[in-house]
């Protein structure tokens, strides 16, 4: 088989005869192993590789993409034959050039930093790891819990990006993911489920030294007396209220309220016809009071151990980290090279595509919260009444990310600075702006930590992303929750 650079350059050479104004090229092998555990059964295992590459062209002002996992001359000088003559069909109907923001060539390579690469382990090894916990669970929740479940993720990238303009970037990245969560069924109408580290588990940068980082097996005690407690616990009461979010439940409030709508291409429109638009506009950058003044926001590629951490995004442009939100201002958006020319800005880096066959299109890095001054316990010692909600279980936004509902597995009412009566089905919802300008504290770093998210979809075709957002619990005044 022809070897990535070769390819690459082949490919480069023939985009540069059709034409192009532009052109990069992507050589990508994935690896994806997942593993699951549920009540004692080993799942089908699901293990999966792909070898490819991806070859984009700009000619007359319009982009075209193809790709191809057959490794020929012939195969690669079809595929970017077929790139150019997309980029000429979508340049006859463009209403404007496409243009990109300046970029100094990139010439660089990445390892994400891990200990264990999951993929040099045996199977049975990551099988044991996961029949423990599930035995842990059976254990400790006897016949109260009616259903246990298990779950670990790895995956390898390395990608191979070349471009017209010079740039020539080498990366592999490792992550690794696991959680777990137990259920109880108090009818056929009412059942209560606890999980950890999150509903979808914790997912790094990291190799399967994550696993045994993130403790699990301790937490288990805990999270079956909080399920045996939900059978009796109150409903969340319909009130207006001071909030305390726990840190993965502020990771989803980041993530839909504020990551998704200042994608800079949901912005001019891109996304309207599948997932929408944004209210944070253009044309109120540097003008919308988007927070509080306690709340500055970053996107950062950068941050050690990030789900959506890298060393140059998939056009070339090196990881930085850069403010979105600077006291409580909106001053940047996630973007492009192409939509950033459209606001004489830099690229902030966000350009990433879901493997070789795929285009990019703008997605979330590690969108960031810088924490604050004091401990989340000094902060709920400051609460003399309201409510405390713990881990995602559902979630509800509009097409403009400005209204949202959302919902926690567990949470406590707080009375003179202390948790204290459980409630069941907290729930709570607002308007994006209003929330976050009633946000009075965010934790300090010893609660801080980048929460990923292995799941993000966009775009037609669907593709999925990678994410991280870093947050400590926060505080928020004047808040709707229960109905």
């Amino acid at each position: 088989m022809m070897d990535k650079e070769k390819a690459a350059a082949l490919a480069l050479d023939h985009c540069k005869k059709l034409g192009a104004e532009y052109a990069d090229v992507r050589v990508e092998r994935l690896e994806d192993e997942n593993i699951s555990i549920s009540d004692g059964r080993v799942e089908p295992i699901e293990q999966a590789s792909s070898y490819g590459i991806g070859i984009r062209i700009l000619k007359n002002g319009g982009w075209g993409f193809a790709a191809t996992d057959i490794f020929t001359e012939t195969s690669i000088r079809e595929k970017a034959a077929l790139a150019a003559e997309i980029a000429s069909a979508s340049a006859s109907v463009n209403r404007q050039k496409t243009a990109l923001a300046p970029l100094e060539p990139s010439v660089g390579s990445y390892l994400s930093p891990h200990e264990i690469d999951p993929f040099t382990l045996p199977l049975d090894q990551k099988i044991s790891f996961l029949a423990d916990l599930d035995a842990a669970i059976a254990s400790t929740g006897g016949d109260k819990i009616n259903s246990r479940s298990c779950f670990a993720g790895f995956r390898k990238l390395d990608k191979y990006f070349v471009s017209s303009e010079g740039s020539r970037v080498s990366q592999v990245i490792i992550q690794t993911g696991a959680g777990l969560s137990l259920g109880m069924t108090k009818s056929h109408r009412e059942r209560y489920e606890r999980s950890f580290p999150s509903s979808s588990g914790q997912y790094e940068c990291k190799g399967f030294e994550l696993l045994e980082e993130l403790k699990m097996k301790e937490a288990i005690p805990r999270l079956v007396e909080e399920v045996t407690m939900l059978q009796s616990a109150v409903p969340c009461p319909e009130t207006t209220t001071t909030l305390l979010l726990s840190g993965d439940q502020m990771s989803l409030q980041i993530h839909e309220s504020v990551g998704h709508p200042l994608e800079l291409d949901r912005v001019f429109g891109s996304e309207r016809n599948f997932s929408g638009v944004s209210f944070a506009t253009a044309d109120q950058l540097g003008k919308l009071k988007y927070a509080s003044d306690i709340i500055t926001i970053t996107s950062d590629p950068t941050a050690l151990h990030g789900l959506g951490s890298y060393g140059y995004d998939d056009e070339g442009v090196p990881a930085k980290e850069v403010e979105l939100i600077r006291n409580g201002i909106l001053v940047n958006y996630l973007s492009s090279r192409e939509t950033a020319a459209r606001l004489n800005l830099s690229s902030t880096g966000a350009m990433r595509a879901d493997g070789w066959g795929n285009l990019p299109l703008i997605r979330m890095t590690n969108i960031n919260l810088r924490p604050g001054e004091k401990s989340f316990e000094d902060i709920l010692a400051g609460i003399d009444d309201g409510i405390f909600m713990d881990t995602v279980n559902s979630w509800s936004i509009d097409d403009e990310r400005k209204f949202f509902k959302f919902g926690c597995e567990i949470g406590w009412l707080i009375k003179g600075g202390k948790l204290t009566t459980p409630i069941k089905n907290p729930t709570y919802s607002g308007c994006t702006t209003d929330f976050w300008n009633n946000c009075i504290a965010v934790a300090d770093k010893n609660s801080y930590r980048v929460w990923g998210v292995p799941n993000c979809g966009k775009g037609e075709p669907g593709q999925n992303a990678r994410t991280g957002q870093g947050t400590s619990p926060a505080c928020f005044t004047n808040v709707q929750v229960g109905g």
